[in-house]
């Protein structure tokens, strides 16, 4: 049994995250010590004198000279950036030709630049899809042509969390260029950077520096093979020589300097870096994958499902997971309700510890999944101890006919089975909607259990797909834990002889029923781009954001492909609909 890492009180003493952060893979809080010298630079600026400036300016080398120590180079081999994105543009417009192999599931600043590099006519892009997701050296080596000059990877997958093997990488592409997007890795993860030829990282996330933080590493091959053609003019020869003349660039990663960065940007960094030196990367690797099998214990005890990659080798700080009969969404409402910070995905749930979470936070995530696995009260007729959801309703399923004859003329029953989102249909008698067997629920129903609500609803007026009026009450059906699997709908014609009594409940809903799923989504839709009341091709970020915002209240992502079906609609990319979706459910609190 590996004994639990120690980490210095001298390092964890800087970091003060709000209990229930675990999402480092999006953005890492700086440490106190960050925030410390950020604005004691910045003060200093407030002030300026006659050495000011100068004195400022020194936070760069000290910054590179950090990185190098990090990266087993020297600062010759060191330039520091914005983010990560500016530099993968810079390494894919320095490319003199050939063809760049890059991972289709790739994070789209890893895709980008050499999109646009090829658009610009200065290479030949080629996205591949490796068999298992992952570009492992036997993926990679399956991808080389003898056109490859590049091939270019992430260190960490940000969807499953795997860590490349680097070294395995640097052996199969041989004398090609290797580039690497450290940033869900670095200084978190042991790996071997120096194999790379060029690595970006941004210093947002695990480094913990803040906004505006980054860096490039530019091995000798890279820098012999690569043109710098981005260069500005701090990365000239005689850079403050104002003589009216255009110099060549300079040597080195210096080249690749475009203009002076924020000394201030760069002092944070340069102080997150130390605290990487101080802990020690192998300490801070433990700790984090300490508090990953945390996580995975709890929900595999909760009864879910790891879904990233479970390999201790090739696994780094991200865990992502699924709930049975829970959507993400769903479950990323109860960690909210909790106080955890996730990331949460139409797919499943990302978690991302550091090595300063607290067994308080664990704790949290804990008691979020206990409260949504745990027995509800149990209505009247729920299923004995022991039967299990789709038991409860395939025993369901012969009673429907038999319900709809006993209910008479102008009556339907539906049968839903939760877990068979979108397709939830699997019983039907009657042709009050004209729905059949697979086809979806109403989006009345959809967006219940987004919002995680299942509490039935009775007698409540509605209508039909011809206009008339219905009468509806639906009543969720729960396995022997108390969790709603499913739900059994009575829709009747009043205007047939069926007369229902008053509730209190709901008095009336606007509830359609499409008859296939194409159908719900496109409804879903054109009715959240009408409450944004501007048409498609006039909108600008805000509207798209309000019809994403109101798509995920609706229940839309629950529904599968509906990200590329709305990425379509909207005439934007996939990765633009998950940035929304980050952004709002990143600053908004679900409906409970």
């Amino acid at each position: 049994m590996t004994t639990p890492v120690r980490l210095s009180p001298s390092y964890l003493v800087n970091f003060g995250e709000p209990e229930g952060y675990l999402d480092f893979a999006r953005f890492g809080p700086p440490s106190h010590a960050v925030v410390d010298t950020s604005t004691r630079l910045l003060e200093a600026t407030a002030s300026a004198g006659p050495s000011t400036v100068d004195d400022l300016m020194r936070q760069e080398l000290r910054a590179r000279a950090a990185v190098a120590r990090l990266c087993d180079s020297d600062t010759d081999h060191v330039t520091l950036l914005p983010n990560t994105s500016t530099g993968l543009f810079q390494v894919a417009f320095g490319v003199r030709g050939g063809e760049v192999v890059v991972s289709a599931a790739e994070f789209p600043a890893n895709t980008y630049p050499w999109a646009r590099a090829e658009q610009a006519g200065r290479l030949a892009l080629r996205r591949v899809r490796p068999e298992g997701g992952a570009m492992t050296p036997e993926a990679v080596r399956a991808a080389l042509t003898a056109q490859t000059s590049v091939v270019s990877v992430s260190a960490v997958d940000f969807r499953t969390g795997h860590l490349a093997d680097l070294a395995g990488i640097r052996e199969v592409v041989g004398d090609r260029l290797l580039v690497v997007d450290g940033i869900q890795g670095f200084g978190v993860a042991e790996v071997p950077w120096d194999v790379a030829d060029v690595l970006v990282v941004g210093g947002q996330k695990w480094l913990r520096a803040g906004w505006g933080t980054g860096f490039l590493v530019l091995s000798d091959r890279a820098l012999e093979r690569l043109d710098p053609v981005l260069s500005g003019w701090t990365g000239a020869l005689d850079a403050g020589l104002f003589d009216d003349e255009v110099h060549p660039v300079a040597d080195g990663a210096a080249a690749w300097s475009v203009t002076n960065l924020s000394p201030i940007a760069a002092g944070a960094l340069g102080h997150a870096l130390e605290l990487v030196e101080l802990a020690g990367v192998g300490a801070v690797a433990q700790r984090v994958a300490e508090r990953v099998d945390e996580l995975a214990e709890i929900v595999a005890a909760a009864g879910g499902t790891v879904v990233s990659e479970r390999d201790p080798l090739r696994r780094a700080g991200i865990l992502a997971f699924t709930l049975p009969d829970h959507p993400a969404a769903v479950v990323g409402a109860a960690l909210v309700d909790e106080g955890v910070t996730a990331t949460v995905r139409p797919e499943h749930v990302r978690l991302s510890p550091h090595a300063s979470t607290t067994p308080e936070t664990a704790a949290r995530f804990a008691a979020a999944l206990r409260r949504l696995r745990a027995p509800a009260a149990a209505p009247a007729g729920a299923p004995s101890a022991g039967v299990s959801g789709p038991d409860v309703l395939a025993a369901l399923v012969p009673t429907v006919n038999g319900l709809a004859a006993a209910l008479g003329p102008g009556t339907e029953v539906v049968l839903h089975d939760l877990g068979a989102l979108p397709h939830s249909i699997i019983a039907i008698a009657g042709d009050l909607t004209g729905r059949e067997v697979g086809g979806p629920m109403t989006d009345l129903l959809l967006g219940l259990v987004r919002r995680g609500t299942t509490q039935d609803l009775t007698n409540y007026e509605t209508y039909a797909p011809d206009g008339r009026v219905i009468r509806s009450s639906t009543v969720f059906v729960r396995d022997a834990n108390g969790v709603a699997v499913g739900c059994l709908c009575v829709n009747s014609d009043p205007g047939s002889g069926v007369v229902a009594e008053s509730s209190n409940d709901v008095h009336r809903q606007v509830e359609a029923f499409p008859g296939d799923v194409d159908t719900l989504q496109r409804l879903l839709v054109e009715r959240a781009v009408a409450e944004a009341g501007v048409p498609v091709q006039l909108m600008k970020k805000s509207h798209k954001s309000h019809v994403v915002r109101v798509l995920d209240e609706s229940g839309f992502f629950l529904i599968r492909d509906s990200v590329d079906y709305l990425a379509g609609n909207l005439d934007v990319t996939r990765y633009t609909i998950y940035n929304y979706l980050n952004e709002i459910r990143g600053t908004t609190k679900p409906a409970s």
